[in-house]
C-alpha cells in the first residue's frame, strides 16, 4: 500500500507584536542611529588606520624584531648547542661508559654474580631445610596452642550467652523496646506538629506574598523591560548596519574629493606640467652642461698630463745640468743562460757543465 507523503508544514508566523512594541520601536531606533553612526564612523576611521599602522609600521617592525632575534637569540643557541653542548656531551657520555657502565657490568660479571649464586647456593642447600624444619616445629606449637584456645573460647562463650547476652535480650525486648516506641511516637507526633505550624506561617508570612509579589509586579514590569530591551538591541543591530553604509559612502566621497582635490592635480601637474619641463630641462640644460663639464674635466686631465711630462723633463735636464750624464752600467754575467744556451729535454749541455 502506497503510502502520502506528508504535507510541507506551514512556516511559523512570527507571533503579532504589541502597541507597546510599535510604539517604543521608532523613537528608540532613530536616537540610537543618532548616537551610533558617529561612534561607527570613528570605528570604521580607526579601522583604517590600524590597517595602515599595520601594513607601513608594525609588520615591518615585527620582521625586523624577528630577524633581530634570531641574529641575538635563535642563532647564538644553536651554535651553542652545535658546537659546544653536542660535542660535551658526547665526551661526558663517552667518559660516563667508560668509568661508570664498564666497571659496573665488570663488577656485576665478576663479583656480584658468583657471590649470588654462592647465596643461592646456601640458601637451597642449608636455609630451605632448616627453615622447613623450624616452620614444622612451630606448626605442631601452634596447632597444641590453637586447641588449647578452642576449649577456653567455648567455656567463655557459654558463659558469656548465658550470664550476659540472655539477660540483655530480655531486657531490650520487654522493657527498652516498649518504652522507646512511646517515646518515638511522643517526639513524631510533636515534630509534625511543629512542622505544620512552621509550614503554615511561613507560607502565610513569605510564600504568599513573595507570589503576588512576583504575580502581579515583576512579571508585567520584566515583560515591559524585556520589550525595551529586544527593541534597544535590534534598534542597535539596525543602526550599526545603517551607520555603516553611510560611513562607507562618507569614507567613498571623502575619498573620491581627496582624489579630485589633491590627486589628479597633482598628477596633471605631474603629467602636463613637469615631465615636459624636465625633458626641455634634462634635453637643453643638463645634457649640454654635462657635455661640457666631461669636455672641460678632459681637457684638464690633457693639461696635467702635459704639465707632468714638462716638469719632469725639466728635472731630468736640470739633473744632468749638474751632475753630467749618467755613466752607463757594465754587463754582468748573468746566472741564468741566455735563450741560446737554456737547457732543454734530451740535451747533456747545460748552463753548469757546459765548457
Amino acid at each position: 500500500m502506497d503510502l502520502e507523503k506528508p504535507s510541507a508544514q506551514p512556516q511559523q508566523q512570527a507571533p503579532p507584536e504589541g502597541c507597546l512594541a510599535v510604539a517604543i520601536r521608532i523613537p528608540v531606533r532613530i536616537v540610537v542611529l543618532v548616537l551610533v553612526v558617529p561612534v561607527r564612523m570613528v570605528w570604521d576611521a580607526l579601522v583604517v588606520v590600524g590597517r595602515v599602522l599595520r601594513d607601513t609600521v608594525l609588520r615591518p617592525l615585527g620582521r625586523a624584531l624577528l630577524w633581530l632575534g634570531k641574529v641575538l637569540l635563535v642563532w647564538p643557541v644553536v651554535g651553542l648547542w652545535r658546537y659546544l653542548l653536542v660535542p660535551v656531551g658526547k665526551v661526558l657520555a663517552w667518559l660516563g661508559k667508560v668509568l661508570v657502565v664498564v666497571p659496573l657490568i665488570w663488577l656485576h660479571r665478576y663479583v656480584l654474580t658468583p657471590v649470588g649464586h654462592a647465596f643461592a647456593w646456601v640458601y637451597a642447600r642449608v636455609l630451605t631445610p632448616v627453615g622447613h624444619g623450624i616452620m614444622w616445629l612451630l606448626r605442631g606449637i601452634g596447632a597444641v596452642f590453637a586447641a588449647l584456645g578452642r576449649g577456653m573460647y567455648t567455656v567463655m562463650a557459654g558463659l558469656a550467652r548465658y550470664l550476659v547476652v540472655v539477660p540483655a535480650v530480655w531486657l531490650y525486648e520487654w522493657i527498652l523496646a516498649p518504652v522507646g516506641r512511646a517515646v518515638a511516637w511522643c517526639v513524631t507526633g510533636v515534630v509534625r506538629l511543629v512542622g505544620m505550624v512552621l509550614y503554615w506561617t511561613t507560607r502565610i508570612l513569605f510564600v504568599l506574598p513573595a507570589l503576588a509579589l512576583w504575580r502581579w509586579i515583576l512579571t508585567p514590569v520584566g515583560r515591559v523591560l524585556a520589550v525595551v530591551g529586544r527593541e534597544v538591541w535590534d534598534a542597535l543591530g539596525h543602526a550599526w548596519r545603517i551607520a555603516g553604509h553611510i560611513s562607507l559612502a562618507v569614507g567613498r566621497f571623502l575619498g573620491t574629493l581627496f582624489r579630485w582635490i589633491f590627486v589628479e592635480p597633482v598628477r596633471w601637474v605631474y603629467r602636463t606640467v613637469l615631465t615636459p619641463v624636465g625633458h626641455v630641462v634634462r634635453d637643453l640644460v643638463l645634457r649640454p652642461a654635462a657635455d661640457a663639464a666631461r669636455a672641460v674635466g678632459r681637457a684638464t686631465r690633457q693639461a696635467l698630463a702635459a704639465a707632468r711630462d714638462s716638469v719632469r723633463q725639466a728635472r731630468a735636464d736640470f739633473r744632468r745640468m749638474l751632475f753630467g750624464e749618467p755613466r752607463e752600467r757594465e754587463a754582468v754575467a748573468r746566472r741564468e743562460p741566455s735563450d741560446r744556451e737554456t737547457r732543454i729535454l734530451g740535451s747533456s749541455t747545460t748552463a753548469l757543465t757546459k765548457d
